[in-house]
């Protein structure tokens, strides 16, 4: 059958899938069977499902994923996440603008220990939102603050994302992390500055929000101060273990994830929430994500040789030579073409089913792979917080009762904003990713 027949028929199957609600790893791994079942016949299968899906999965730089969600984990579930926002709400009192920015800070932070982009918004939605509504900050500026600040988790390290595309592409994950610190601060201040404007807008109708506060959750419960100071000192030991060690290479991503994992597991102790409950919860979480991820990684795989055989690649490079010459306008496309992706498709399942398809199109551009995943990753923490699969903003809805329809009007002004301001700059300053990573 023609390449191209059978890429229309498999793309179009792909579209119907998505649309019938089946997962992403069903329709990757079915479209990518039937795809090649159409090109080479029956007899390519054997080969194809006996030992390469465990190949793919048994690789060691995969145990980084578990590590780290289990350090995330162990962090959610010590409480560390409230008492560090009680700070941030004692520090904050009566400037409400320094409310919002100090919650965006922390949910950058948080990511940076947990990686998790769903974890986060949750644990901010319960703990940010009724102060955020107390001092001033309409229901959807609330939500849309913490599904923000949560979606960080995207670009800040140790990102899933980013090693998800450091195994497809065998790229060095500890660059990619160092290379995305400076991205993602970025980030996080564009997110700031488009909060304060929202902020601003919104401060006539202030007295009107307070009344309409949602719940009571108006007074919080006076933290000892022991507690407060265990968890600061093991926040800043988790970020400096995790950058600190990796920048200097005293230990590989894998290492960091085993440390920080520690780490959490002695601040839950030292916080007195180390119980059964306590390792049974974040024992099924963790199994629960990693066996996630490796089920769309198998999917994507057997995807990715379809592409591979199908030619689909070097049918798009021959469709875009036209602009070929311009790097630029071609890196526009690509941006576009994945944002559109993240927003209906979970951000490791786009990682693993696009990058065959675009990575030799990077190549041939001669664009230096490590500032690509960086990129990408950029354009995932976006994806987080914009409609219809905006996993951030279910979360935050999930755990605070907020429409989630009103909290995508604004977390999708957030997303257009940085993905205007910071997509742009890392292809004019492509320094912006590369230039850390360089000099270690």
């Amino acid at each position: 059958m023609d390449n191209l027949l059978v890429i229309g028929i498999i793309l179009a199957m792909m579209i119907i899938l998505l649309l019938a609600g089946l997962y992403i790893h069903s329709v990757l791994l079915a479209s990518g069977i039937i795809g090649l079942i159409l090109l080479e016949g029956f007899g390519i299968l054997p080969g194809l499902l006996g030992n390469e899906p465990f190949n793919r999965v048994a690789s060691y730089t995969l145990t980084t994923i578990p590590l780290f969600v289990l350090m995330a984990q162990f962090i959610l579930q010590s409480g560390l996440v409230q008492d560090i926002f009680y700070m941030v709400h004692k520090v904050s009192k009566g400037k409400n603008s320094l409310l919002g920015i100090l919650t965006l800070i922390i949910g950058g932070l948080l990511g940076a220990v947990s990686g998790s982009g769903t974890a986060t918004s949750a644990s901010l939605g319960q703990v940010a939102i009724p102060e955020l509504r107390k001092h001033g900050y309409s229901a959807p500026l609330a939500g849309a603050v913490a599904a923000s600040g949560g979606s960080l988790s995207g670009i800040i390290p140790p990102s899933i994302i980013l090693i998800l595309y450091g195994v497809a592409t065998e790229t060095p994950v500890g660059s990619l992390f160092v290379g995305a610190f400076i991205p993602g601060i970025l980030t996080m201040l564009v997110f700031i500055a488009v909060m304060l404007v929202y902020f601003q807008l919104g401060k006539k109708k202030q007295h009107a929000a307070q009344e309409e506060m949602i719940g009571e959750a108006a007074t919080q419960e006076k933290v000892p101060a022991i507690r407060l100071i265990i968890a600061s000192v093991i926040a800043v030991a988790i970020v400096f273990i995790i950058f600190g060690g990796i920048y200097t290479g005293v230990f590989t991503p894998t290492e960091a994830g085993a440390v920080g994992a520690f780490v959490g597991l002695i601040a839950a102790f030292l916080l007195g929430k180390v119980n059964f409950a306590f390792f049974k919860t974040s024992l099924i979480e963790t199994v629960k994500l990693t066996g996630m991820v490796m089920i769309i990684m198998i999917g994507a795989q057997i995807f990715g040789r379809f592409v591979s055989l199908s030619l689909l690649p070097r049918r798009l490079i021959e469709l875009i030579e036209p602009i070929m010459d311009t790097p630029v306008l071609v890196l526009i496309v690509i941006s576009i073409v994945l944002f559109i992706m993240f927003m209906f498709i979970e951000g490791a399942a786009v990682i693993l089913m696009s990058i065959p398809v675009v990575l030799p199109i990077i190549q041939e551009l001669q664009v230096d792979i490590l500032w690509f995943g960086v990129f990408v990753s950029v354009i995932c923490t976006i994806g987080l917080i914009t409609p219809p699969v905006g996993l951030s903003v279910y979360a935050v809805a999930g755990v605070s009762g907020i429409n989630s329809g009103s909290i995508f009007r604004l977390t999708t002004v957030f997303a257009l904003v940085a993905m205007a301001v910071v997509t742009g700059l890392m292809i004019a300053f492509p320094g912006l990713a590369t230039w850390l990573p360089n000099s270690m």
